[in-house]
């Protein structure tokens, strides 16, 4: 099988089978809000309950990658939650919504993140973890923006040319065809990867029962501190979600200008993924994230204090360009501190899962905090206090870095690299 083949695999069903749980409430957040008549504290609290099962899911999820093939674990992950999007656009309740959400929780960790992340560090071998995941992230960025772009010119063909004077029913019938759209993208992801990603069990021969991992990795410091930098990198990519909500209400486009505005965002994500991961390569993982929270500290203050009354729309628009560099950097190096943290490949499955479980709990409060700022000060006012607490949140992000670089230097001196 091509190497390049399951690599291109990797990267389309690691972005597809989180299409339906997060690209349609960040490209399409403002005809989501319309259609099922939601509040953003209503919305953030749906991905709350999405973070609950989440959460529940990362740990064993990532010890059964150390056990079950990435082949077997990404059609079954892609398949179910291409289902749940079929469910979706029946517009269900809000009650049923919420179930909707939890079960996405399931079927896109449980099944997938392990496995997806365990298969990457593996074909990135011992030189090349950076630019592994850095391949990985930037796939996944061009992906996601040209399914959105796509998408977008679907719900566009739904909608009057001023979109604001759209009919409810007009603008139900886009939004169940985007909704349609990602399932059916996502139900050819898992045909792609049953077919696609060599049926290899070669990954726990030493290790028959995974779950032993799980108490390995518990005991090790170094596994906590990278859980704590995803933390940090993780609530600014939350932040992506509220981009096509701020065209809306503080720069004063309609709802598909936003969507538009959101899915041409996406094209900086695989430009910044890969050249953070190329950088991290040369130079170091740990370092170059240190660097990129203090830029993302800088550019989120300076959004904080820009309005269209006081500046230039462009000034604006790169200062949100520089933001979704910085963001999408670090998603695109993050998993590259495994290698050089001198975790054991053995163990990667267990490792991925501690530190998911850990460092994606921004699942769980970033869109109800965000969307209680949002409502509590509608319009630019609720902006400005949530760019100021991503800036606290990367400068927190800078000093889980320096202590990182101490307990690197700390194992290097005792424990070598099991591979």
């Amino acid at each position: 099988m091509s190497r390049y083949l399951y690599i291109v695999t990797l990267v389309v069903a690691g972005e597809m089978v989180f299409s339906l749980p997060f690209h349609i409430a960040r490209f399409f957040r403002p005809t989501m809000l319309e259609v099922f008549s939601f509040t953003n504290t209503q919305l953030g609290d749906l991905f709350a309950v999405y973070g609950v099962t989440a959460m529940l899911s990362y740990f064993p999820g990532g010890a059964i990658a150390d056990r079950y093939s990435a082949r077997f674990l990404l059609t079954a992950s892609l398949v179910s939650t291409a289902a749940g999007g079929f469910y979706l656009a029946t517009i269900p309740t809000p009650f049923n919504m919420a179930l909707l959400y939890g079960y996405w929780g399931v079927t896109t960790v449980f099944l997938l993140w392990g496995a997806l992340i365990r298969a990457t560090r593996d074909w990135g071998g011992e030189s090349s973890q950076g630019k592994a995941f850095g391949i990985l992230e930037s796939g996944r960025g061009v992906t996601a923006a040209v399914v959105a772009g796509i998408l977008v010119m679907v719900l566009a063909s739904y909608m009057p040319e001023d979109a604001s004077l759209a009919s409810d029913e007009a603008r139900r019938r886009g939004f169940q065809m985007v909704v349609l759209g990602y399932s059916l993208i996502a139900l050819l992801a898992g045909v792609m990867a049953w077919f696609a990603i060599p049926d290899i069990d070669d990954v726990s021969v030493s290790r028959p029962n995974p779950f032993r991992n799980m108490l390995l990795v518990i005991g090790r410091p170094i596994v906590w501190a990278q859980a704590a930098v995803i933390i940090c990198a993780y609530c600014g990519y939350k932040s992506l979600d509220y981009f096509s909500l701020y065209a809306v209400q503080v720069l004063g486009m309609d709802e598909v200008e936003g969507a538009r505005l959101a899915s041409y965002g996406a094209y900086v994500r695989p430009v910044a993924a890969l050249a953070a991961g190329l950088i991290a390569d040369r130079f170091s993982a740990t370092r170059s994230i240190g660097v990129i929270f203090a830029v993302m500290a800088l550019v989120f203050a300076v959004l904080s204090m820009l309005t269209p009354a006081s500046t230039s729309l462009v000034i604006i628009y790169l200062t949100i360009g520089v933001s979704l560099f910085a963001v999408f950097s670090l998603r695109g190096v993050y998993f590259a501190l495994l290698q050089e943290s001198r975790t054991p490949r053995y163990i990667t499955g267990a490792a991925v899962g501690l530190i998911s479980l850990v460092g994606y709990t921004p699942d769980i409060f970033m869109a109800p905090v965000a969307g209680r700022i949002l409502d509590s000060t509608p319009g630019a006012g609720g902006f400005v206090h949530l760019f100021w607490l991503l800036t606290g949140i990367a400068v927190v992000g800078i000093a889980v870095i320096a202590v990182l670089l101490r307990l690197q230097r700390n194992n290097s001196l005792d424990e070598p690299v099991s591979c």
